[in-house]
């Protein structure tokens, strides 16, 4: 959300664009019309620019607020799963995550425009505070790095559009990853 403060219906129309905004790039991706989310919002295209100058500032907007949920359910695992289990499941999110996205993350990591979201450091930050505690526990080879996680999970997430055959390669790959004897 902007720093200013809003009114309430300001705040409102904001939250709706950017709620509509989530659903129409899941469904259409980065290029989605701006026109559609104006309209599945409830609000004109001027209200649209009046929070979202350029395209790019509604799409930060969207990405932000996707890899901030992202990076909350690491650090809702870490407290509630063992280290190993908890960089699991994060992982398995990361794939969800990346499939979902549509180009919508390597759009914004291009172009780091709109909310000034510095997004590998967000994702670093995520994986470190799961993998260190992996890797101290044993679960994890003392070799692997965040880079290698986070390439990993969207190469997965290229590679098929089908989660069950994302979940399977997911699966060999974490064997990979295990210490060996």
């Amino acid at each position: 959300m902007p720093a200013r403060t809003m009114r309430a219906d300001a705040r409102r129309n904001y939250e709706q664009l950017v709620a509509a905004a989530i659903a129409v790039v899941a469904e259409e991706g980065p290029d989605a019309s701006l026109n559609e989310i104006a309209r599945r919002a409830g609000v004109g295209a001027g209200t649209l620019y009046r929070h979202f100058p350029t395209r790019e500032a509604l799409l930060a907007a969207v990405f932000e607020g996707r890899l901030t949920r992202l990076c909350a359910r690491a650090e809702e695992a870490g407290e509630e799963l063992p280290p190993g289990e908890a960089l699991v499941a994060w992982l398995r999110s990361l794939v969800a995550h990346a499939m979902t996205d549509r180009g919508l993350g390597a759009r914004m990591m291009l172009t780091q425009d709109g909310a000034g979201v510095d997004c590998w450091a967000m994702l670093r930050a995520a994986a470190t505070r799961l993998l260190l505690p992996a890797q101290e526990a044993g679960a994890v080879r003392a070799d692997v790095e965040v880079a290698d996680l986070v390439e990993l999970a969207a190469g997965i997430a290229q590679a098929t559009p089908d989660p069950a055959r994302a979940d399977r390669l997911l699966t060999l790959t974490l064997d990979g990853l295990h210490p060996r004897p």
